[in-house]
């Protein structure tokens, strides 16, 4: 019986549940939100949301802005060191009731322009930490009793987005991308309820709300590059970071897209490997693979609306001994950075796959055992692929 990604992705973040320390700690804190908040989705819409502050003050807006990770070097310990200094607070609300109070402190730290210094009491002392594959790691947490903040003043973008109630969320997320906003903030301001139209605003759980924002701007990236011409090569973009090695594949057709990722070795000796995709028209339902599809999606489908130019693309990621979840950032930000780096032109998708081979650790064949796209334009160009 095969182990789907979900259930596998749970053996690793379970493992790492159990060995990983949590940080010690009383039912107080003094802090800075660097802002951050995060909204469960246990039970919706009934949800617990709080804040997430550090136990320092000062700038630590860092220690939620993924997109300045990699380009800082970041290592995969430093990441996850600060991410579990960062205590939850939960509070039970209702996913619509945006006039509560303790609501409206959330929403003034997702729309700060800078941290937040808080101060926080909790009904029994925090614990535990939580390693998922959609969203960042973070340290302890429990029910929170009060929470006072000092605001830096509204971000000024989204403070706009904010009035505007006759603006539907999607433009909304849509318009804050095209302004160059980073996306773990538009992400946030979404996810607490300050975006859209009228009574149809709610708190949306944090998980959900990557992968809706992923998926707006996406769609609104991939109408443009629809309008645009397609390149005349085969193209490969990669790039490695935090244990895994990404390799972009972009075709000269009309877009498709297909996202393949091997786990080597992670657990033991395992050679795990998930595979989804979609045609020209598009895909019907959630991915099999989860977040990370919509995330790399956006990424690739960025980098060619930037450039004005259309292309399929197949996307070939291993995660390799010592990689850790750290949430679909990873493989945003990771795929941005391949996206951004030079590329190598081919005249053929199997001179393109030769080139990728030497790479990988986990032979070419088994991405291409896997692949529904591979397998197509190898029927329809007569390809050997056997030779990988």
């Amino acid at each position: 019986m095969s182990v789907g990604k979900g259930a596998y992705l749970r053996q690793i973040t379970s493992s790492l549940s159990v060995h990983a320390k949590s940080m010690n700690m009383g039912r107080e804190l003094d802090g800075s939100s660097p802002p951050s908040v995060f909204i469960g989705s246990y039970d919706y819409p009934h949800v617990f949301a709080g804040p997430m502050i550090a136990p320092v003050h000062g700038d630590t807006r860092i220690m939620d802005t993924p997109e300045s990770w990699i380009p800082a070097s970041m290592t995969q310990e430093e990441i996850i060191d600060f991410r579990l200094s960062l205590v939850r607070g939960k509070h039970r609300v209702h996913a619509g009731d945006l006039d509560n109070r303790f609501v409206g402190k959330l929403q003034d730290i997702a729309l700060s322009s800078g941290s937040i210094e808080s101060e926080a009491t909790f009904l029994d002392v925090p614990s535990g930490l939580m390693f998922s594959d959609e969203s960042a790691p973070h340290g302890p947490s429990a029910r929170i009793e009060n929470l006072d903040i000092v605001g830096a003043g509204w971000d000024r973008d989204l403070e706009k987005v904010y009035h505007d109630t006759d603006l539907p969320a999607a433009e909304g997320v849509v318009a804050l991308h095209a302004k160059g906003i980073p996306f773990s903030q538009i992400q946030k301001a979404f996810s607490v309820g300050a975006m859209g139209t009228g009574r149809n605003r709610k708190l949306v759980p944090t998980r959900w709300s990557i992968t809706a924002c992923d998926t707006m701007i996406g769609n609104d990236l991939l109408r443009d590059v629809r309008k645009s011409s397609v390149i005349d090569s085969y193209r490969v973009h990669q790039f490695d970071s935090l244990n895994n090695h990404y390799a972009v594949i972009l075709t000269p057709t009309p877009w498709q897209y297909e996202w393949i990722e091997a786990f080597l070795h992670v657990l033991g000796r395992d050679e795990m490997v998930f595979a989804d995709h979609e045609g020209n028209r598009g895909k019907k339902g959630y991915s099999t693979v989860g977040g990370c599809y919509y995330s790399c999606k956006m990424a690739v489908l960025d980098a060619l609306a930037s450039e004005r130019v259309q292309a399929g693309a197949i996307i070939l990621r291993e995660a390799r001994k010592g990689y850790i979840p750290l949430g679909v950032f990873n493989v945003r930000e990771n795929v941005r950075h391949a996206m951004a780096s030079p590329f190598m032109e081919f005249e053929s998708l199997n001179d393109a796959l030769v080139h990728v081979s030497g790479r990988f650790s986990l032979p070419v064949s088994r991405f291409c055992e896997e692949s529904t796209l591979l397998k197509n334009m190898k029927k329809e160009r007569q390809m050997v692929l056997s030779s990988f």
